[in-house]
């Protein structure tokens, strides 16, 4: 399959998973071979059939998973779900959901399609949660993780061994790979109520809007804001960088979902509440502000007999 990429026919290099990725055609079929990886792809999109293989098992896992999520993923944008770039919270008795803008966690994420006359459903993205060394220190979960490390557990591959020396350390420093990305712990969906005792939700309905602006020494408080929601707001296009569709598993459907997705998606929730707060890296007062905030948008939400319906 590497040979067949490299015969002389016409080759496209793109960024696939933060790896060079040599990206053909023989035929119908898109052929690729990552050389860092040592793993060769070949992509049937006509029958959805996607055949890896490589010289080293965990990688090998790794791009396994990574595009079987890919193809859950086209297959959910086919079918008229959209992906913004934003993070959710969930009320368990009812599904009442806040989604938060702006990369408060990491490349946060959540699919959402219109549902009903006027409800936007949210699920979540099935993906490990990057999380920095400084959030783990401030939450207090420096301590179990580190524990959970010391006996030998681990956490998702993909974290680089710097991270996992500065936990066991207990040093919580940031660590840079560039000046734009944070080097994080990247930790599994289930060991959130595993090992932190954070439930997960799997879906909701969107009930209202946050725009934080982290100010670290700022008291926290509410603030005037005019921020709406965008198209950059959506995992699209350029946006979303790091997982684009060379293996034609959404058949051409943009990363964001369709464009007529997108479009009811920002429409319905153009109608709910927005609020713009200020956090700071105080977290008790942070989140006693959050809180007001939640109960604020709840009681301005109830006449659009979204509370109590559940999911």
């Amino acid at each position: 399959m590497t040979r067949l990429v490299h015969d002389g026919r016409p080759t496209e290099a793109v960024d696939y998973a933060k790896q060079p990725l040599l990206v053909a055609h023989d035929g119908e079929d898109i052929i690729a071979a990552s050389p860092s990886e040592e793993i060769a792809y070949r992509s049937t999109p006509a029958s959805g059939r996607l055949v890896l293989a490589g010289t080293d098992a965990q990688p090998l896992a790794l791009a396994a998973v990574r595009l079987a999520r890919e193809a859950i993923r086209g297959q959910l944008l086919l079918d008229g779900w959209a992906v913004l770039h934003s993070s959710a919270v969930v009320r368990p008795d009812d599904g009442a959901t806040l989604l938060t803008f702006g990369e408060l966690l990491a490349n946060d994420r959540v699919l959402v399609r219109p549902t009903g006359e006027r409800d936007v459903e949210v699920v979540p993205w099935p993906s490990a949660a990057a999380l920095g060394l400084g959030l783990l220190h401030s939450l207090g979960w420096d301590v179990t993780a580190r524990e959970h490390l010391r006996a030998g557990g681990s956490f998702h591959p993909t974290r680089h061994e710097s991270v996992t020396k500065a936990l066991l350390a207990g040093d919580h420093t940031p660590l840079w790979e560039n000046a734009r990305r944070e080097r994080k712990v990247q930790v599994f969906p289930d060991q959130f109520p595993d090992l932190f005792d954070l439930p997960l939700a799997t879906g909701g309905r969107a009930a209202g809007l946050l725009f934080p602006q982290v100010d670290a020494d700022a008291a926290p408080d509410t603030v005037d804001g005019t921020r709406t929601l965008g198209e950059s707001d959506f995992m699209s296009g350029a946006t979303e960088d790091r997982y684009p569709d060379v293996f034609g598993q959404a058949q051409g459907v943009d990363g964001g979902g369709r464009e007529s997705a997108r479009a009811a998606v920002a429409a319905r929730l153009a109608e709910l509440p927005h609020r713009t707060v200020r956090p700071s890296h105080d977290i008790p007062a942070s989140a006693a502000v959050l809180t007001k905030v939640a109960d604020a948008i709840d009681r301005e939400a109830a006449p659009m007999q979204f509370l109590g319906e559940g999911l």
